[in-house]
């Protein structure tokens, strides 16, 4: 089993999630993001057409150590 592209990692003990993309071989750190408009902010800028319609796709984007769309401290 493949991992997705996009992993938004489980929730810091001080909020937030740092979210990965994995491209050309290596996963690069896009930031922390505090919210899901955060999230979209990051993957347009990493050049992803429209971020809003794959963060619910398991297939896209995996969702780590707690619940997808939730940023709050761990």
């Amino acid at each position: 089993m493949t991992s997705a592209p996009i992993v938004v990692h489980r929730p810091s003990r001080t909020g937030g999630r740092r979210v990965t993309v994995h491209s050309s071989g290596r996963d690069e750190i896009l930031g922390t993001a505090y919210s899901d408009h955060d999230l979209v902010v990051f993957l347009e800028g990493a050049g992803v057409a429209d971020p809003d319609a794959i963060l619910d796709d398991p297939q896209c984007v995996e969702w780590r150590g707690g619940p997808a769309h939730q940023f709050s401290a761990a």
